[in-house]
């Protein structure tokens, strides 16, 4: 019911030429992907991104996006600068984002708004960090940071929003949640959105990635949960053949 998403996410990695020689050798490799096949570039990339990924499969989005449409926000970039681009995606929350850069859930909330009012699609981040999985509140901090980034979106937007559960005790740690510790917290994920919008909704239209540290040796493991919607891949997406690995997990 549920078509799986795989997008990698680059973050502060590849320039131009990099960008258009990774995507000619994924491009090939992916061709026969049976999920949704997204890759998140440096604002810088972008525009090369789209040029280099026409006629495949596989669709671009940008890092972040700001929730104002014009204004002075320096170094901020608005949702109508990407469409313009013709990026498709967004990343909204990223734990990076809210660690190293002050995002919150308000924030994370106003940013998704503006991404969907200007037809993007956003695949929205959550996730715990390590001192608050230890001290036993993994679910009540996923819970309120679904809650407050979904406030006021309706349902005929759901979707066009993709959810990433990233603990952020597995970002670039090389640590992963185990297959059933990740499919157990997208389960409470699956059913606070059922209490927001509605059981239906929640089964058939939410998709959920798991963003931990997923990669060519244990996407099979992690897709194989009966949760676990896709992945947000990081180091695994700036291979093509580890990234190519991770799509075919995805199917």
């Amino acid at each position: 019911m549920r078509k799986p998403i795989i997008a990698g996410n680059w973050k502060m990695n590849n320039n131009v030429a990099a960008t258009k020689a990774l995507v000619a050798d994924l491009a090939p490799l992916v061709k026969d992907a049976t999920c949704d096949v997204v890759i998140c570039t440096p604002y810088t990339s972008l525009a090369a991104a789209v040029e280099a990924t026409k006629g495949t499969n596989i669709k671009v989005g940008a890092e972040n996006v700001h929730w104002a449409e014009k204004g002075a926000f320096t170094g901020e970039i608005s949702a109508d600068m990407l469409v313009e681009l013709g990026v498709e995606y967004v990343i909204v929350g990223h734990s990076e984002r809210r660690q190293y850069f002050g995002e919150t859930d308000a924030t994370v909330n106003a940013r998704t708004k503006a991404a969907l009012a200007k037809g993007l699609k956003v695949i929205l981040c959550v996730g715990e960090t390590l001192e608050e999985r230890e001290a036993g509140i993994t679910a009540e901090v996923v819970r309120r940071q679904t809650k407050v980034g979904f406030a006021g979106i309706p349902a005929s937007e759901l979707d066009n929003v993709v959810i990433a559960y990233e603990p952020v005790w597995a970002i670039g740690t090389g640590k992963t949640a185990t297959a059933q510790e990740a499919n157990d917290t997208i389960k409470v994920i699956r059913d606070c959105m059922a209490e927001l919008y509605c059981d239906k909704c929640a089964e058939e239209r939410v998709r959920i990635q798991y963003g931990g540290s997923m990669n060519a040796k244990n996407a099979e493991e992690l897709m194989a949960q009966p949760q676990i919607d896709g992945g947000l891949i990081g180091g695994a997406s700036l291979k093509a053949v580890d990234f190519s690995i991770v799509v075919a997990a995805g199917k």
